[in-house]
């Protein structure tokens, strides 16, 4: 599980947001504030960005996910703010009335992780959350062109 937050975080680092989820913006808004909140937007190439870091990227699916990376959008709740997993749930509730579909689920303990996607064939948007034990929230909003056979096949990797 570690694995895969730590995979589904560094690719979610890789993007500033364009056309934002309106329940991701409001979210956002929401937490901006606080001084434990904390918020990362990258553009540009992720592949540029995991080499100078030498992240070893998951061979085929998961380098080709982080190639169609063109903007991302990270963020964390304050520790605790979401000890009743009410924001968890409001995002997840946001995000279906928006029209994003569940591409996966997974779940230890309290905690989870859902990634919501939209669009088709060629996914447009996803949007990763994990929800930890202790009220932890982490958002990761990725934009860019992914292709949605390659993006499951990433995922699903990321379980085992």
């Amino acid at each position: 599980m570690k694995k895969l937050i730590l995979t589904l975080a560094l690719i979610g680092a890789v993007m500033t947001v364009q056309a934002q989820s309106k329940s991701v913006k409001a979210l956002y808004e929401k937490y901006k504030a606080d001084d434990d909140f904390f918020h990362l937007e990258l553009g540009g190439n992720f592949m540029n960005f995991a080499d100078g870091f030498k992240i070893d990227m998951d061979k085929n699916d998961m380098a080709a996910v982080a190639k169609s990376v063109e903007k991302l959008n990270f963020f964390t709740l304050p520790d605790n703010a979401d000890e009743n997993r009410l924001e968890f749930k409001a995002l997840q509730k946001g995000l279906e009335k928006e029209r994003y579909e569940l591409l996966m689920e997974a779940s230890e303990g309290k905690g989870g992780v859902l990634v919501y996607s939209k669009g088709g064939n060629t996914i447009s948007d996803l949007v990763v959350m994990v929800g930890g034990d202790e009220g932890d929230l982490m958002v990761v909003e990725l934009k860019g062109q992914f292709d949605s056979e390659t993006v499951a096949r990433a995922t699903s990797k990321g379980i085992h």
